[in-house]
């Protein structure tokens, strides 16, 4: 059986991510920054029939409790075949350039950059005695230049400076990182669940939490011959094309 640790998957598309992983035979370790709302989770999984999830502690942003969550983990398996990084936050409001505070920043790239990059290092060495280890960098259509400065994009007017620029910086981060890992199996990469209604964007998205999931899910589960260092974003472009930077 196959391991997955999924980050912020308490709720939401995280969740979702759980439980279609749980429906393809994956053994998940359900990451939640709160224990009690990660054990909850669990608890409605297992309800649901799902016996192979386990609610584990992990902070992103939090060197000491990323460290106990490899050792509890390191406990228990020897090998991560799937690590999806899907914590993340918005950085809150304003966000507008000229008006976004240095603290929103901060805390926007210690959840989506930094804190990726720390679990990352941290599973790494379980990650590479996979057979076929994956990555996959939750990211977002919103970090792309390319769409930020086409017109014709529908979301051209959201502009959010410190959440676009985390985005970005998460893509770059994704990018050195697969090729880091070229010589190995591990394929890493980067997918927008799309605009999606979840309480990230107070419900004004547009897409499902199962579809985004599924958009997630898709790119754990490829193959040898699969991409690296890519980012997929099905909301713009059809499945499998790479979305342009």
């Amino acid at each position: 059986m196959k391991n997955a640790l999924i980050t912020g998957a308490n709720k939401s598309i995280g969740f979702e991510e759980t439980k279609q992983l749980l429906e393809k035979g994956y053994y998940v370790y359900l990451g939640s920054r709160n224990l009690e709302n990660g054990i909850e989770a669990a608890k409605q999984l297992k309800d649901q029939g799902f016996n192979n999830v386990e609610a584990i502690e992990i902070d992103v942003t939090n060197d000491e409790s990323v460290k106990t969550a490899r050792l509890e983990i390191g406990k228990k398996t020897d090998v991560l075949d799937v690590l999806i990084n899907n914590a993340g936050i918005s950085g809150g409001q304003p966000q507008q350039a000229l008006v976004a505070t240095p603290e929103q920043f901060k805390k926007a790239f210690d959840t989506n950059v930094i804190g990726v990059a720390r679990v990352t290092q941290a599973f790494i060495d379980l990650i590479l005695k996979s057979s076929e280890p994956r990555i996959v960098n939750v990211s977002s259509s919103q970090g792309s230049l390319t769409l930020a400065n086409d017109t014709s994009n529908p979301y051209f007017n959201f502009k959010g400076a410190v959440y676009q620029s985390s985005k970005v910086a998460l893509n770059m981060y994704s990018v050195i990182l697969a090729y880091e890992l070229r010589n190995t199996a591990v394929k890493v990469n980067m997918v927008d669940p799309g605009f999606t209604k979840t309480e990230f964007n107070n419900n004004r998205g547009i897409g499902t939490v199962e579809v985004a999931a599924s958009r997630i899910v898709k790119y754990a589960l490829i193959d040898n011959d699969g991409p690296s260092g890519k980012f997929f974003s099905e909301e713009f472009y059809p499945e499998g094309i790479e979305c342009p930077w």
